[in-house]
C-alpha cells in the first residue's frame, strides 16, 4: 500500500462510518478531530484509525479560525506511514473507481507531487452536475510538497506538477440537514469576511490576467475570488453564475435551491465584511 488517508472531523458520528467504509482498502487511516463531543472519536478508534485531537476555543470558529493552518499542521505533524496522502472530509465517500485510480496514479506518479480528483456533490437525491463552481479538488498529494492558504475554504498549493484522476469522490454536504448547513456556512462567512478584510489591509492584490489565464487552477481560483469580491451585487451575480452561466437549471429543483443558498452565503460575507470594515475605521 502506498497511500495514507487523512479525515478531518468534528462531531461526525453520523457521516464518519460510511466515510471509513469507503477507505477500507487503506491500511493507514488518520482522523484529525477538532474536539468532538459525540461518538466520533469512539467510532474512529473502533475502526482502527489513528486518532489525533486538537482542541479549539469555540469562540475562534471552525478549525480554530484558520482551516489552512489546521491542515498544514496535520501535514507537518501526523505520522503518516506512506509517502502519499488522500485527504477527506467525513461527509465524503471514495468510490471504488476512484480508489483504484488513486492507487494506480501514485505508483506511476513520475515527477507529479499531487493529483486533482472530481467531487460529485449530492443534494435532494440529485447529483449537482452543473451548479457547482468547480468539481475538481487537489486531495491526493505528497505532504512535504503541499501547503494550504486562506482562513476558510483554503487554496491548495502544490510544489510541483499536478495530475488528474479518474473516478468520483461522492460528497453529501446536506447529510445533517438544512439547519446544520446554514449554521456552518454562517460561521464560514465570518472567516471569509475576515480573510477579505485582512487581504485589503495588507494591500494584497489580484491580477485580472491571472484570474483568466493562470495555468495553475488553484492560483487562478485565488485571483478569481479576489476579483469576484470586488464586484457589486455579488449575491445576485453568484446566483446568475451558478444557475444560468453554469447551467445549474439543468439540475432541477436541487440546482435552483443550491444556487439560492450560495447567493445567501455570499450575502452573509458582504454584510460581515461591511461590519468589520466599519469597525476598523472607527
Amino acid at each position: 500500500m502506498t497511500v495514507s488517508v487523512l479525515i478531518l472531523t468534528k462531531n461526525e458520528e453520523r457521516d464518519l462510518p460510511e466515510c471509513l467504509r469507503s477507505v477500507r482498502w487503506a491500511d493507514d487511516v488518520h482522523v484529525l478531530d477538532s474536539g468532538s463531543t459525540d461518538r466520533t472519536v469512539e467510532i474512529a478508534t473502533a475502526s482502527g484509525a489513528v486518532v489525533t485531537s486538537r482542541q479549539y476555543d469555540p469562540q475562534l470558529g471552525p478549525f480554530g479560525g484558520n482551516e489552512a493552518e489546521h491542515r498544514n499542521w496535520a501535514l507537518r505533524n501526523l505520522p503518516f506511514r506512506h509517502p502519499w496522502v488522500l485527504q477527506l472530509d467525513a461527509d465524503e465517500r471514495v468510490t471504488p473507481e476512484l480508489a483504484g485510480s488513486v492507487l494506480a496514479a501514485v505508483r506511476a506518479a513520475g515527477d507529479r507531487v499531487a493529483f486533482r480528483l472530481r467531487r460529485r456533490d449530492i443534494f435532494l437525491d440529485t447529483w449537482l452536475r452543473h451548479v457547482q463552481a468547480t468539481a475538481w479538488y487537489m486531495r491526493v498529494f505528497r505532504p512535504e510538497r503541499m501547503r494550504f492558504e486562506r482562513l476558510i475554504n483554503p487554496v491548495s498549493i502544490a510544489d510541483g506538477p499536478v495530475g488528474e484522476l479518474e473516478g468520483y469522490l461522492d460528497h453529501h454536504p446536506f447529510s445533517k440537514g438544512m439547519a446544520h448547513w446554514l449554521a456552518r456556512h454562517n460561521s464560514y462567512s465570518t472567516l471569509e469576511a475576515q480573510q477579505l478584510v485582512s487581504n485589503r489591509a495588507r494591500g494584497e492584490g489580484f491580477k485580472i490576467a491571472s484570474a483568466l489565464f493562470e495555468a495553475d487552477f488553484h492560483r487562478r481560483r485565488f485571483h478569481q475570488k479576489e476579483l469576484f469580491y470586488r464586484l457589486p451585487a455579488r449575491p445576485v451575480l453568484k446566483f446568475l453564475l451558478l444557475y444560468i452561466a453554469k447551467l445549474g437549471f439543468l439540475d432541477g429543483r436541487a440546482g435552483f435551491t443550491y444556487a439560492a443558498l450560495q447567493s445567501i452565503y455570499e450575502y452573509f460575507i458582504v454584510l460581515k465584511t461591511r461590519e468589520l470594515t466599519r469597525a476598523a475605521d472607527q
